[in-house]
């Protein structure tokens, strides 16, 4: 299972800001993180899924 930090998230999105991620989190769009210590993580199979059902919907 391979995890991505925040910086790695956002490249994968195409350069998105942290603002927005977030207010993607908070609609639904988008997996929440897994917290490990103070730093927050996102499992990559995860956000593929999520991308892939954002992509069939439109």
């Amino acid at each position: 299972m391979k995890y991505l930090n925040l910086n790695q998230l956002s490249d994968k999105l195409a350069g998105r800001s942290r603002s927005s991620i977030l207010r993607d989190i908070e609609g639904g769009l988008l997996p929440k993180p897994v917290k490990f210590g103070g730093r927050l993580y996102w499992v990559d199979s995860e956000i593929d899924e999520a991308f892939n059902a954002i992509r069939q919907a439109t």
